[in-house]
């Protein structure tokens, strides 16, 4: 699993690469604490490169939406979702929770 950062003005861009799963689920969890950490809490995932997530990457996502919506501080926005991971999440209930969007331009300017 890969992550990359980017920082914007008013939010953060994390890209996400590979398999999110038991083994690499605390290291995916601690780039996200990072950005909540240094104030960050307007968060775009673009999750176009994710093969695969398990119910511990998910339990990531949900720690780091509530604790950005702790106050009305901000929120994680999710772009490019691809197919297989969408309807492991509509099956868990997610997406009721997360805002999605086919374009990162277009996750990003939502904040």
């Amino acid at each position: 699993m890969e992550v990359t950062t980017q920082e914007f003005k008013h939010c953060d861009l994390i890209a996400v690469k590979g398999r999110v799963d038991s083994s690499t689920a605390p290291q995916f969890t601690k780039e996200l604490e990072k950005a909540t950490n240094n104030g960050r809490y307007k968060i775009v995932l673009d999750m176009s490169e994710l093969e695969y997530m398990s119910s511990a990457g998910f339990r990531a996502l949900l720690a780091t939406q509530r604790n950005c919506k702790r106050y009305n501080r901000g929120e994680v926005v999710l772009a490019r979702v691809p197919d297989r991971i969408r309807e492991a999440l509509e099956l868990a209930g997610f997406t009721e929770l997360f805002k999605t969007f086919d374009d990162t331009t277009e996750a990003v300017g939502s904040l």
